[in-house]
Parts: structure tokens; C-alpha cells; sequence
């Protein structure tokens, strides 16, 4: 079955699984019917908002029902989605807001006791209000080449830049997705994976919904919640990174709890060790693993197959999705070109083209290799973004933080190995002033996601430069 559009792709749910259960967060069940109607009312309070076709309105929120109902609420207006970090403090999400030229931003007030604010003349809507309910039924008619969401990302600047994507590609990728990952109609769709994450939004929120299954919403990964859910809700697909297996090992060493509903696994992000995928097969319930290779830019660009060997779920990240070309430059970098690669950056044409060449291929920036089969190894990455359990860390945005604090003169970041995140922060700076590494720390917290925080920082009287100015960070240890 096509679709011209995602939001005809919602709301054909309410005919095509009826009242069989869309969401389920605490205490609130939705069925498909209900989750259409909802979905409707939502448009009606965005379009009653000002909310033209092609407006964006960007989502602060933690996972729930109320983000997909304002999701797709939006869409259905005719509305382009930006996701915005939960971990982002008021600075770097007041930045997206403003350069995405949002007409609202939707937050959840009180999450995790704090008060969402937006920047000057943009209005705040909590999500948990009445909102979302106080509209009258509409739908505005969509294109499959309508830009539908706009996720922003950081490159080589540093600068997060926000990627646009159409409704016919996110459609075509994330019902491959679903082939790929068997999902299945009338799964329990356990979504650890946040919402403002391509993972969460697209292979969570938009394949439930091509699919079928149940969305059971996570706002914060705690494993005892999980495993609750688990059993009670007797949830068959659970994708998440290797941390959330390993912890679901333990539980089922320590035994007193009932995984036995477990279907299917999606992993992938770091290096995986082989052990890991042959004891998640051996010793839980799954009986399907998928582990894939994508970006912000371009979806899911790879994925294993049913039939993969151990070694080649956890050693590479399996071969191209239909539609998409996989090439290795000669110096290494991953090369991808298909119908899923991105329209561009919104608002910067130089740094599209830097990023697209002529040929069509995007430029990752990622080092990988190709082996006899086709299967894609990813041995690195080509910038010196590094990954704090899970998240993508990228040094000139935190250098150009660091940068702000009076005291520093001069400042770069590299990726450290640690024992518990895989690699952290560390910051060596030449001061101009007076502060401390207790101090500059904590200052960073006050502006920084946590994950970005430098989690040391060595105070040098120079640092190595090119002739051109710029750091040389491989000599930085």
C-alpha cells in the first residue's frame, strides 16, 4: 500500500487496524479510530494557531502520546515538524527555534522538574494543556515532495544544521524499515529511543503507524520501568542500544521477570562486540536482531538480514537498502547516493553542496569498507565528532561554548575513552583569565547538554596550531 503523504498514511490507520490499541502511555489507551480523531483535532488547533502549509512548529518534549498526537496533528495542518534535544538547555534550543523560523514551540512543563521558556515572540504551549483538543476537525492536503520535518544535526562546524526531508521518503525508507526490522502488525512497540532522534520519530512513531503495532512511549530509559512494561504490556519489540541489552542480560540472570513476549531487536551505534549478539540470541527471547547504519541525512542507509551470521550483525552494519548506492572514496569515506538522501540544509545552499556533490553522492563522513558480499564496515569517522553513550558529541560546538566563557582565550576538544559512556569530553584550553577546571565545568553544565560537558580540561599555555590557525588535535593527548 503507497501513500501520497504522511499524514493520509495516519489517519488510513483508523480503517485499516480499527480499535485495536495505536498508544498506550500510563493510564491513557488509545485505539487507531481514536488516535485518527485525535490527530484531526490537533490539526484544527494548529491551523486555528495560524499554522499555514509549509509553517514550522518545533516539539521540546520528552516521548508521549501527546508528541504524536501534536506530530501528526501538525502534519495534518499541513505543518513542518522540528524536533527539538530534550538535553538541550534554553540557548541551543532557542537557536533551532529561531533559525528553523518556528511559529510555536510545543514543550512538557515540569518534566524532569524544570520550565521550558522559548525565545522572544515565539509562543509556549505545554503539551499537556488542552491544546491539542481544541480544535475543530481539519485536514489540509499534502504532497509526497512536501518537506515534512526538519531534524537538525551538527557537521564539520559545529553548527547544528537542519536536514529537510519529504513526506515520500520518509514513507518508502521506514516501510522498508519495518520489512528489515520485523516489525509487524499488532506488535507492542516499546520506543526508548527519543522522539527528537530519528530513530524514535521515524522507525518508532511513523513505522508503528505504517505497520500497525502499539506505541508504548518512554520519556526517560529506566530499566526497572522497562522491564514493567514488559511484562505488563507484554511488549514484542524492543530496539535500543547495546546498554539496554546488556541490562536486559542481567535481568534475566537475576531472573524474577518475564521477557518472554521479546520478539525483536534493533541495535547498532558503537562497535558491537560479537559476544553480545550471540548472547542476546541464545539467552533472551528475541528471535530476530538488526543492527543498521544511518544518519540524519539520508535515513537508514543499511541494514543485516535475516540470516546473518553473529559475526556480521555485530561486525558490520549489513548492505544497502533498496534504492540506495553505497560507494568507499579513495580516501575512505562512506559515499551514499539514493532517492532517501536528504533535500538539503534548510537555509544554507553552500554547505548542501559541500555535503552533496555533483554525482549526487553524499559525503558522510564516515570512513567504512565494503567486503566481497557487500557487507559495509564503518572503521571510523572522518571528523573528529565523538559519541558519549550513544550521543553524538562534535567538538567545535562545544569549543565555540567554551569559547563564550571570558576566561578562555583559546580552546579544543577531543574524544577520550571512558569505561562507562565510551568516550567523553576533554577540553584543553589557554586562558586569558582567571578559572578553574571545577569551575569552567561547571559553567559548561549551565549551557551545554550533559553529554557535551568536557569531563576534564588541561589548561596549557599554547596549543598546536597550523599555519592557518587551526588546532592540531592529533597532537593533543
Amino acid at each position: 500500500m503507497t501513500w501520497e503523504s504522511i499524514p493520509q498514511m495516519v489517519l488510513s490507520a483508523a480503517d485499516r487496524f480499527g480499535d485495536a490499541e495505536a498508544v498506550v502511555d500510563g493510564p491513557l489507551r488509545l485505539a487507531f479510530t481514536e488516535l485518527a480523531d485525535r490527530v484531526r483535532v490537533a490539526a484544527g488547533a494548529f491551523a486555528e494557531l495560524g499554522v499555514e502549509k509549509g509553517d514550522r512548529v518545533a516539539i521540546w518534549a520528552p516521548n508521549s502520546a501527546e508528541w504524536i498526537v501534536a506530530a501528526f496533528g501538525l502534519l495534518t495542518a499541513g505543518g513542518v515538524l522540528v524536533p527539538v534535544n530534550t538535553r538541550y538547555k534554553a540557548d541551543e534550543a532557542h537557536d533551532i527555534v529561531v533559525r528553523s523560523g518556528a511559529k510555536a514551540l510545543l514543550v512538557q512543563q515540569g518534566f524532569l522538574g524544570l520550565e521550558f521558556t522559548g525565545p522572544p515572540g515565539v509562543p509556549v504551549i505545554d503539551l499537556k494543556s488542552d491544546f491539542l483538543a481544541s480544535g475543530a476537525p481539519f485536514e489540509r492536503t499534502v504532497s509526497g515532495t512536501d518537506v515534512s520535518d526538519i531534524i537538525f544535526t551538527s557537521g564539520t562546524t559545529g553548527r547544528p544544521k537542519g536536514v529537510l526531508m519529504s513526506h515520500a521518503q520518509n514513507l518508502r525508507l521506514f516501510t522498508e524499515w519495518c520489512d528489515l526490522a520485523d516489525l509487524r502488525e499488532g506488535d507492542r512497540y516499546l520506543i526508548v529511543n527519543p522522539f527528537f532522534h530519528m530513530f524514535g520519530w521515524k522507525a518508532g512513531c511513523i513505522a508503528s503507524l505504517i505497520r500497525g503495532a502499539t506505541i508504548l512511549p518512554v520519556p526517560v530509559l529506566d530499566m526497572d520501568r522497562v522491564l514493567d512494561l514488559v511484562e505488563r504490556e507484554e511488549v514484542t519489540m524492543l530496539p535500543g542500544p547495546p546498554t539496554l541489552y546488556h541490562s536486559l542480560l542481567e535481568a534475566q540472570a537475576k531472573g524474577g521477570r518475564d521477557l518472554s513476549s521479546l520478539r525483536a531487536a534493533v541495535t547498532g551505534s558503537a562497535d558491537i562486540p560479537v559476544e553480545l549478539i550471540r548472547r542476546i540470541s541464545r539467552e533472551l527471547p528475541f528471535r530476530s536482531i538488526m543492527t543498521g547504519y544511518g544518519l540524519t541525512e539520508a535515513g537508514t542507509v543499511t541494514a543485516s538480514r535475516a540470516g546473518d551470521s553473529f559475526e556480521d550483525v555485530a561486525t558490520t552494519v549489513g548492505t544497502p537498502c533498496d534504492g540506495i548506492e553505497i560507494d568507499i572514496a579513495d580516501d575512505g569515506e562512506v559515499l551514499v547516493r539514493g532517492y532517501s538522501v536528504m533535500l538539503g540544509y534548510l537555509d544554507d545552499p553552500g554547505a548542501t553542496a559541500e555535503a552533496i556533490d555533483k554525482d549526487g553522492w553524499l559525503h558522510t563522513g564516515d570512513l567504512g569498507a565494503l567486503d566481497d558480499r557487500g557487507h559495509l564496515r564503518i572503521v571510523g569517522r572522518k571528523k573528529d565528532m565523538f559519541i558519549v553513550g550513544g550521543f553524538n558529541a562534535y567538538p567545535a560546538e562545544i569549543e565555540g561554548f567554551l569559547l563564550e566563557h571570558p576566561a578562555v582565550a583559546l580552546a579544543a576538544v577531543i574524544g577520550v575513552p571512558d569505561e562507562r559512556l565510551g568516550q567523553v569530553g576533554k577540553a584543553f584550553v589557554v586562558r586569558r583569565g582567571p578559572v578553574s577546571e571545577e569551575g569552567l565545568i561547571a559553567w559548561s553544565r549551565e549551557r551545554m547538554a550533559g553529554f557535551k560537558v568536557p569531563r576534564t580540561v588541561e589548561f596549557r599555555e599554547e596549543l598546536p596550531l597550523t599555519a592557518t590557525g587551526k588546532v592540531l588535535k592529533d597532537q593533543l593527548c
